[in-house]
């Protein structure tokens, strides 16, 4: 398995030249500098889950085009296979277990929230939808300004295109399963 970095910078680089877009346009589209694209597209810099974010906002491709790697028709996978990658000083990790897909408009991670953190979301493009299964402790999700309390053995939906934010209100870690459906255009 290549090196997530390396993934990263592949398959960024495909998505920047089919667009035929350089990086000073890909660097207006995101709001990621031009020095920071160029270090990702070389697989020299390991962004976080924001900068991620914002590259797949700007080009309107989902999270994990930008990690995704060719499937074989049956696919079991290990998280301890899978290398995280984490935002807000390592309190939050996702980890990509099922990438998207032509025909397969849908994504799954498994994600861990550090007690007592907030990760802040940016909303995603309009129509994206998150469905979250709390596999361990409870998240109060602030959607577009209202809380929701998500224990373990639960779940929510909610429409994606609205800020939202995840708060570990335990004294624990909390693991839970991210699956985001994009709408098909």
């Amino acid at each position: 398995m290549k090196p997530i970095q390396q993934i990263i910078g592949e398959n960024f680089c495909k998505i920047r030249k089919r667009m035929a877009l350089s990086l000073d346009k890909v660097s207006e589209k995101t709001g990621v500098s031009k020095a920071i694209l160029a270090q990702i597209e070389r697989g020299e810099a390991n962004p976080t889950v924001s900068t991620l974010w914002k590259i797949a906002n700007g080009l309107h491709v989902s999270f994990s085009a930008l990690m995704k790697e060719e499937t074989p028709s049956v696919q079991k996978i290990s998280l301890s296979n899978i290398p995280a990658i984490s935002d807000d000083n390592e309190k939050y990790k996702v980890y990509p277990m099922f990438t998207f897909e032509i025909g397969k408009p849908f994504e799954v991670f498994e994600a861990h929230l550090e007690p007592g953190h907030v990760h802040q979301s940016d909303e995603h493009a309009h129509g994206v939808q998150e469905i979250l299964i709390i596999q361990k402790g409870a998240l109060e999700i602030v959607i577009d300004g209202c809380s929701y309390v998500v224990r373990e053995g639960e779940a929510i939906r909610f429409a994606a295109d609205k800020k939202h934010d995840y708060k570990n209100i335990t004294d624990q870690k909390v693991k839970y399963y991210v699956i985001i459906y994009y709408p098909e255009n």
